[in-house]
């Protein structure tokens, strides 16, 4: 009798079972895999554990946290982990992580305040703390913390992100070093762009703003990855706005019109710049949004109802309403027409950057109406409420600033950071050729090259002039007021240069005190309207006083009259005796010589002063004595 067969199915499978079962040899292998498998399972298990109970310590990470890495590792180096270990650890980190959070979502707490009441024992910042501290030593590899923070904000919500990040902005310093930089810093800018496209603009804009703030400061400026190279804009933030008019609106509906067309311009600048016919309408309305700006403007009571010293909240809008009947609410609110009008500065900025040809810039008719709308904005600026001038100074200084970052773009985004120079020592004995230079020296060819046309640059007005008399000499003036209490060393007297430019500029421009400088010194050339009452007594006196001062000076002319009369009259008597004509031949000399002093002296009166007139004087004196005398001899003889 037969022996019944089993049914399909069953054979089925008992040969589907046969043939994927794996021949003897390979059996091993995959036996090998699975224990390798289990071993894993149970090595991550451990390390899981030996973590745990570091958590629960309360030192600080530098007491046990290569201990251990060492205790659940057991490395094959004593401080530092290799790949496959590095791997190791960082997987049972991240399981453990996940458990904790996981734990923490179970309890109801928020994941960073899970644990104790006491922050420092969160067992999650716990972890970070040990992991920031192995990556920053050098102990494990230095992404790995970068990771960790990255799988938290994955498995958190939005309120519990705020708290991580919060976290990793307190570590900034530490996360931001050049070893543990260069590993995670594409993990970190993944990170936070994960976050930017989980959050609302909206409802979360300190959160956006505080990610990016972050960005800005973690990468360093010159960094690609943050940077608009190509300089493409944002086209789908598109402003919409009512296209057919509706009842119950107390403004022109063409000009509402008007008014929001000009956002499809400002969106992309390059596009209406590039199309004449969009050019054209741009400025036509743009003509009609500033004439109404013009015709309606706002009063200090207006600016009031909105001031940004006292209701920062109110003044900021990220985007303004478009609603036909919110329009005449906002021609009154001054922060929405400085939101409208720097936009148009903004745009203005965009069309005169340089670009790398010439033929880039805008032509002659659309420069001359670039010109004349921002000038047009600008006033419209200076007098909106409150502190319009001071606004429109902020506005113009970061307009400025903006530039060096379009020229710095446009050449490439060079790097900041220079490295030092080395100074290769020179070969003995070779020496250096000199370089040359066009116009023969450094100087002079910087100074060619000053600017662009040399005749602008020397008809510029802002160049340095020659100061006046009056403005150079104050500094000693204020020297030599004494309730100044400066000391003499610190005069400026003591400085030659100074007093030889100051010398120079009385010379040419103020004559009369420069006569001065020999009879008082380099304090006298200072002008008389800056010296205080005592100190200008002392350096001009009356007119009477200057009247006397040559009569004091007589002593000293008459005490040289009998010393020039001992010597003319000694002249005859050493001759010994000579006939009589001989003194009248020697007072000829004598006779035309006084004739001399006394033109001299009737042509020049006033260049004869002080010591040298009463001098004079006295000699002419002293000759006719000497001429009467020798008259009188002569016969005798």
């Amino acid at each position: 009798m037969a022996e019944p067969t089993p049914p399909p199915s069953n054979a089925g499978l008992r040969i589907l079972l046969s043939k994927d079962r794996p021949p003897a040899s390979s059996s091993s292998a995959f036996a090998a895999a699975t224990s390798a498998a289990v071993s894993s399972h149970t090595d991550r298990d451990r390390i899981i554990g030996v973590f745990r109970d570091a958590l629960s310590r309360t030192e600080s990470p530098e007491a046990f946290a290569l201990q251990a890495v060492q205790d659940a590792i057991k490395p094959q180096k004593q401080t530092v982990l290799v790949l496959e270990e590095n791997q190791s650890l960082e997987n049972a980190l991240r399981k453990l992580l996940q458990e904790l959070a996981s734990s923490a979502v179970q309890s109801g707490k928020r994941i960073m305040q899970y644990g104790d009441n006491e922050e420092n024992n969160c067992p999650i910042t716990r972890l970070l703390d040990i992991v920031l501290y192995l990556c920053e030593r050098g102990h494990v590899e230095g992404g790995m913390v970068f990771q960790l923070l990255e799988d938290l904000t994955e498995m958190s919500t939005i309120k519990d992100c705020k708290d991580v990040f919060g976290y990793i902005e307190s570590k900034q310093d530490v996360l931001g070093k050049q070893e543990l930089f260069g590993r995670g810093k594409l993990v970190m800018l993944r990170t936070c762009n994960q976050l930017l496209r989980r959050l609302s603009k909206a409802n979360d804009v300190v959160f956006c703003g505080r990610i990016i703030m972050f960005l800005a400061h973690f990468f360093p400026l010159s960094e690609r990855s943050a940077l608009n190279i190509k300089g493409v804009f944002n086209t789908s933030n598109e402003t919409k706005y009512e296209k057919d008019a509706t009842d119950g609106i107390s403004v022109d509906f063409n000009f509402y019109n008007t008014l929001w067309s000009l956002q499809e311009h400002f969106s992309n600048p390059a596009l209406t710049a590039a199309n004449l016919t969009k050019w054209q309408k741009f400025v036509s309305n743009l003509t009609v949004v500033l004439s109404t700006f013009e015709a309606q403007p706002l009063s200090d009571d207006d600016g009031k109802l909105n001031n940004l010293d006292q209701e920062e909240d109110a003044a900021f809008n990220i985007k303004y309403l478009t609603s036909s009947k919110l329009m005449g609410l906002e021609l009154k609110d001054p922060s929405f027409r400085r939101h409208i009008l720097v936009q148009c500065l903004i745009f203005f900025d965009f069309l005169k950057a340089p670009g790398k040809t010439d033929k880039e810039g805008p032509t002659g008719s659309m420069k001359e109406e670039i010109d004349s709308c921002e000038e047009r904005v600008k006033k419209l600026l200076e007098i909106i409420p409150p502190k319009g001038k001071e606004f429109l100074q902020s506005i113009e200084h970061i307009l400025e600033r903006e530039k060096n970052w379009v020229w710095w773009k446009r050449d490439g985004c060079l790097a900041f950071e220079k490295q030092p120079f080395e100074k290769k020592p020179g070969q003995a004995g070779v020496r250096k050729r000199k370089p040359r230079w066009r116009l023969g020296n450094k100087e002079l060819a910087q100074l060619w090259k000053w600017a662009e046309q040399n005749p602008n640059a020397l008809t510029d007005s802002e160049r340095i002039c020659m100061p006046s008399v009056t403005e150079y000499w104050k500094p000693l003036a204020e020297d030599m007021d004494p309730s100044a209490g400066i000391e003499d060393e610190y005069h400026h007297k003591n400085n030659r240069v100074y007093c030889w430019k100051g010398l120079r500029f009385s010379a040419r421009q103020d004559l009369e005190g420069f006569s001065r400088f020999c009879d008082y010194g380099i304090e006298g050339v200072v002008p008389q309207e800056l010296l205080p009452p005592e100190v200008r007594s002392k350096f001009y006196s009356k007119p009477g006083d200057k009247a006397k001062r040559p009569k004091r000076e007589d002593p000293k002319g008459t005490s040289a009259q009998p010393k020039e009369q001992q010597v003319v009259s000694a002249t005859p008597e050493t001759d010994g005796g000579g006939s009589g004509a001989e003194p009248e031949e020697g007072a000829v000399p004598m006779d035309s010589d006084n004739a001399a002093i006394d033109e001299g002296r009737k042509q020049s009166p006033e260049e004869v002063s002080g010591p040298e007139s009463g001098q004079c004087e006295a000699e002419a004196d002293g000759e006719d004595n000497m001429k009467n005398e020798a008259s009188k001899d002569g016969p005798s003889a």
